[in-house]
Order: structure tokens, then sequence, then C-alpha cells
């Protein structure tokens, strides 16, 4: 099974317009899923994943945030309403409403906004390594901020991304590419600008938490 590429649009509050672009992989009448990757993170993110669900009958949509693999529009003075925005335009022109709507870390963030401010096209939330209430520790921080800084050494940068993401034994290289810093500052400032209790329950709607342990 293959991932077919999607294009679509939507213009914003201001009369401007966005360009959203993404993949999606499943038979036409599978139960729609979409998935959101983390901060500034592609949608390939969820490949392995999309694939296993296609292949148990679901269709798997990947969208791509502004910034990335096509997806085109302002990014500047966002918040994450105006991402949600972007992912309901998604849902609404290429699923069948209403979706599960998935996001990891960050886009636990954005998947609960969208709930909450569409919950006509989401019909429930799963949260992948979700976030939001407590600080992280300063060691995940900084290795967080590390993934980000094109000034590394790859063996440097590499290191981060084990730090910030990878289990003992785990391997990282399959996160050394795909890091956006561009994406990362908008999706970063959207949050700031977003109060909490704006998204935090998601709209009410059903919330699934997928949370290692420590």
């Amino acid at each position: 099974m293959e991932f077919t590429p999607y294009k679509t649009a939507r213009t914003d509050d201001a009369g401007r317009r966005v360009t959203l672009t993404g993949r999606a992989i499943g038979p036409a009448k599978g139960a729609d899923i979409v998935m959101l990757a983390s901060l500034g993170r592609p949608g390939s993110d969820f490949d392995e994943v999309a694939t296993a669900l296609a292949d148990r009958g679901f269709r798997v949509t990947l969208p791509e945030p502004r910034g990335s693999g096509g997806s085109e529009g302002s990014m500047e003075a966002l918040t994450l309403h105006d991402l949600a925005a972007d992912v309901a335009a998604v849902i609404e022109a290429e699923t069948v409403a209403p979706v599960t709507l998935t996001g990891h870390a960050f886009g636990n963030r954005l998947a609960r906004t969208t709930a909450a401010d569409f919950p006509a096209r989401v019909s429930r939330v799963v949260l992948l390594a979700c976030g939001g209430l407590i600080e992280m520790p300063e060691k995940a921080l900084a290795a967080l901020i590390g993934c980000f800084d094109e000034n590394l050494s790859p063996d440097a940068h590499i290191e981060c991304v084990r730090d910030g993401f990878f289990a003992k034994g785990n391997d990282p290289e399959i996160w050394r590419e795909g890091w956006c810093r561009q994406v990362m500052l908008m999706q970063s400032s959207a949050v700031r600008k977003t109060p909490m209790e704006d998204w935090w329950e998601a709209g009410g709607q059903p919330m699934l938490v997928v949370q290692a342990g420590a």
C-alpha cells in the first residue's frame, strides 16, 4: 500500500491564502485517522505507524505544518487556533469527518485545540507523549533545543536527539533528519500565545493518553 499526496487550501481570517499539503494511506472507505507530528517535525514521522494502521483497514492522513513539505502560509503572530483551522481544513477536504485525531508531543496541543474549536470534525483524540502542564526537566529541554541547533556537529546533534527522545538501546538515527527550525519557532510561538484553558480539555471530546512509564 502506498501513500497518496494531497494539496488543499484555505483563506485565513486576514484573507491570506494558506496552502496545505500532506499524504494519506489506506482504503478510501476506511475509518479516518489524522496524525499530527511533534514540534518542528514532518508528517513522515508517522509513516511506519500509518502503514500498519492502513493494513488494518484505516485511512490515515498525515498533514504537513506550514513551512514543511509544501505547506505555505503566514508564520508570524499565529496562535494554536490558527493552526487548528489548518487541520480542520484538511479534515474537511481529505477525510470523512468526524475523525480520530492523534497528536504526538506538540501535536497533542494542536489536536486538543482542533477538537475544541471544531468539535463536529473530531470524534476522539489520542495523545502520544502529551504535556503542557509540567515544565520539562532541564536536561530534556536542553536536548530538545539542541535538536534544532544548526551549528552543532553531526555527532553532537544526534546526541541531542538521543537524549531528548530515545530510550537506552534504541537507535536515534531514524530522527537524524527532519528538524525544521522555522516550523519549531512558529509552533512554539503559537503555544505561548494560546491560553492553556483554550485547549486543555479538548472541548470535552474523549481522550486516550499514551504515555511512557518512568
